[in-house]
């Protein structure tokens, strides 16, 4: 019943930015840490950030300062605003709990090109 379903990737040129949305069924994210992952082609799926269930976000170092991850908990929602996108950010982006669990979402592609 646990769905995940990620939105907001798309086409961005380096600078740009991008808003990703992850709508959230089966599960309460109020009490549940939540993250975001990232994976690219020959890589296992990388922790990008995550927030506690009382809010606290922690950041992978790559990523730190330019992207933050937010939840509305009314909306059983979890985001993350991504700023200053490099080609390196390119990767399909998922959201999951955290610890993640095996009830990934289709993800959501973003793509940082000039």
């Amino acid at each position: 019943q646990v769905q995940l379903v990620e939105s907001g990737g798309g086409l961005v040129q380096p600078g740009g930015s991008l808003r990703l949305s992850c709508a959230a069924s089966g599960i309460i994210i109020r009490i549940n840490a939540m993250a975001w992952y990232r994976q690219t082609p020959g890589k296992q799926r990388e922790l990008v950030a995550r927030i506690s269930s009382g809010g606290t976000p922690v950041y992978a170092d790559s990523v730190k300062g330019r992207f933050t991850i937010s939840r509305d908990n009314a909306k059983n929602t979890v985001y993350l605003q991504m700023n200053s996108l490099k080609p390196e950010d390119t990767a399909v982006y998922y959201c999951n709990r955290f610890p993640s669990d095996n009830y990934w979402g289709q993800g959501t592609q973003v793509t940082v090109s000039s």
